[in-house]
């Protein structure tokens, strides 16, 4: 009896552990290049996306959201997480965009990131806020 008690103990804290993990984002380097919902610095902290709605609905227009910008593509995905890349058209410079649900909390985890050089002229802090902005268009965020 005590044996199943334990592996079940074990299971359980794996499973939460997992399910805590999926619902972290890469935390922002020190360069100014980044933003990320979960940052805890105010220069990197970016206002997550609050879901009014369907949860389903509002993840599926993320999707269709991101791949309506220029030279961006999702290249993987799992149920609640996505990860998608933005290139720059002259240099060919590549952002990384990691999105993570969390529908129990109706929010939506986003993070945008260089993945080389120091400064970014904003370019990241933007992208994320035209998200947001066409996701209220379609009403499925605050």
């Amino acid at each position: 009896m005590q044996f199943r008690t334990i592996v079940y103990i074990i299971v359980m804290t794996l499973s939460t552990a997992t399910q805590a993990a999926e619902k972290q984002l890469p935390p922002c380097p020190n360069s100014p290049n980044c933003v990320s919902s979960q940052a805890t610095d105010a220069d990197h902290f970016i206002t997550p996306f609050k879901i009014i709605g369907n949860v389903e609905q509002a993840w599926t227009a993320l999707k269709t959201a991101l791949l309506s910008q220029s030279r961006t593509e999702i290249t993987s995905e799992t149920g609640n997480t996505l990860h998608a890349q933005a290139t720059s058209l002259v240099f060919r410079f590549v952002d990384d965009i990691d999105a993570v649900l969390d529908a129990d909390a109706g929010i939506i985890h986003i993070r945008s990131a260089s993945r080389t050089g120091y400064g970014d002229f904003g370019v990241n802090r933007k992208r994320v806020e035209m998200l947001r902005a066409q996701l209220q268009q379609v009403h499925v965020i605050e």
